[in-house]
């Protein structure tokens, strides 16, 4: 097999650019893998038009393939030395892929797609030429999503830190407030640091900026790294800033300074303006170090080298590797078509609205939560509710339920949660509840011991997903990718107890509560919370 990659030129005419012909069939073989990506690939569209993190993420492929077509004239020059190093990338990505369909885990395709297109490029050129590639290839990777649990602790922290360092601004303008969490309270007035304000829209675009920028800066490797590097920090203390900015505002002329207008106004203010940082942080680079050059000598791209269109016809045979590449993604792709689709099973169980409130001893009064919560949380069921017993101790008893955890919406570990209300954790463990067992299993729960000025509380939290208890996080997710492959199952739930403490009141009283009142509950959440 070979390809032509420079055609003959007619006499009255210029040749035509036949370099292009191999581009294009790679091209091809990427829109086919695409194609059995197809549902991996919807998904992440979709990110990209409903989030506002992502929605810088419908130019990348564009950029990406203008940097490729603004090097044409290398790419012209390239040989096809192929390499099978390709073949085992675009293997290990059609693996993901079925993993991803089978699990019906969507940014595991995604990355199986990301995967089975560097194998490609590498199966074509080989790794030295795809190593001369690096900046449009690697900028696609910036592209795919963030899992959603990642994405949710990410948000939490930068929530936190956001709300701390715009306090700490607030207070140079002798300005009293106070912080719990991420709630800043200026006394008159409230505000949320929420997901809107925890400065994930800036900080993607701006290192995808960061990026590009890196790329058309023509310096030591080490200084361009740091720019790009150097986005997050920006964003974060731009976005601090932006918060302790409207804090002042709010102080001196209202609450209609966090809101509407004024508050979409400053957030592309921010942006703007962390470019800007950016920017004179590149400036400095240039005139540091042993090769000092005023940066607008450094900073730009390469003009593109014209193609020779009088230049003979050569011809260069397809490397094996790229011809065993191109089987294997046709041979996936027909497989993913004709696989028949597979559904979601979802359990039976009662709603919690049948929970009874009257536990043994325990009387319970329930509550309900607010709509800006379930919109965040996104489960099916829950129920919250404080029980009481002997007018003395108390419990909240605190289940969320999910039908499905497979469209990012999980359940949110109280690890992350509970900093966020600005309660601070002063212990960490993990015990065997004793004398309780769920699932034919002893029970076994996160114990946290929390503080909030001079409150305290005790915690006992466990996730019971399909028949297990779980109390590491990221034991949950890869049990949720198991279960989704293996059982086609993804519900599951989060159970937390928490009982005050009073002062002086020592923890093992605490302790003995929430084993009490574990040991009555569990048994009855068989029904809503089914294995």
């Amino acid at each position: 097999m070979s390809t032509v990659l420079r055609a003959s030129a007619a006499p009255d005419r210029p040749a035509a650019t036949p370099w292009l012909y191999a581009w294009v069939a790679l091209a091809m073989v990427a829109v086919i893998t695409a194609a059995m990506m197809q549902t991996g690939i919807d998904h992440m569209i979709a990110t990209w038009l409903e989030r506002e993190e992502y929605s810088h993420a419908l130019l990348i492929p564009v950029i990406s393939a203008y940097l490729l077509w603004q090097r044409r004239g290398e790419l012209a020059r390239l040989e096809f030395n192929g390499s099978w190093g390709g073949v085992a990338l675009v293997v290990f990505g059609a693996l993901l892929q079925i993993a991803g369909v089978l699990a019906t885990v969507d940014v595991v395709q995604q990355y199986g797609l990301l995967l089975a297109i560097y194998g490609l490029v590498v199966a074509l050129i080989g790794v030295r030429s795809a190593m001369n590639l690096w900046a449009p290839l690697l900028l696609l990777a910036l592209m795919v999503p963030l899992p959603e649990f990642l994405l949710q602790n990410f948000s939490a922290q930068l929530q936190l830190i956001s709300s701390q360092i715009g306090v700490w601004f607030i207070r140079l303008f002798d300005i009293s407030v106070f912080v719990e969490g991420n709630v800043i309270d200026l006394g008159g007035y409230k505000l949320q640091v929420a997901e809107a304000c925890d400065g994930l829209r800036y900080l993607f675009p701006l290192m995808t900026m960061g990026f590009i920028m890196a790329y058309m800066f023509k310096v030591e490797m080490w200084k361009r790294w740091l720019l790009f590097v150097s986005s997050i920090p920006v964003t974060i203390l731009m976005n601090s800033f932006r918060i302790g900015t409207i804090g002042v505002m709010v102080e001196h002329w209202g609450h209609k300074m966090a809101e509407g207008f004024l508050h979409d106004f400053q957030g592309w203010a921010v942006f703007m303006t962390s470019a800007g940082v950016l920017l004179l942080e590149m400036m400095l680079l240039a005139r540091i170090g042993k090769n000092r050059r005023p940066w607008r000598e450094v900073f730009g791209l390469d003009e593109a080298e014209p193609i020779d269109s009088s230049a003979p016809p050569v011809h260069r045979a397809a490397p094996a590797s790229f011809i065993v590449s191109t089987v294997i993604v046709s041979a996936f792709a027909a497989g993913v078509m004709l696989a028949p689709e597979r559904a979601e099973a979802i359990p039976k169980r009662e709603s919690f609205f049948a929970f009874p409130n009257q536990v043994e001893s325990w009387t319970g009064k329930r509550s309900a939560m607010e709509q800006i919560f379930l919109d965040q949380l996104k489960l099916d069921d829950y129920i919250i509710s404080d029980y009481m017993r002997g007018g003395r101790e108390a419990v909240n008893f605190y289940v969320a339920w999910y039908d499905s955890q497979r469209a990012g919406s999980s359940a949110h570990s109280p690890r992350s949660c509970l900093p966020g209300g600005g309660w601070r954790m002063t212990e960490f463990d993990e015990v065997e509840v004793a004398g309780v067992q769920v699932a034919g299993k002893p029970l076994r729960a996160n114990r946290v011991q929390i503080e909030l000025g001079s409150r305290k509380q005790l915690v006992y939290y466990w996730f019971q997903q399909r028949g297990r208890v779980i109390t590491n996080e990221y034991l949950v997710k890869w049990y949720l990718f198991l279960d989704s492959l293996t059982r086609q199952r993804t519900d599951g739930a989060l159970v937390r107890l928490v009982t005050p403490l009073a002062i002086g009141e020592p923890v093992q009283n605490g302790d003995r509560r929430l084993v009490e009142f574990a040991g009555q509950v569990a048994p009855r959440l068989e029904r809503y919370i089914p294995d």
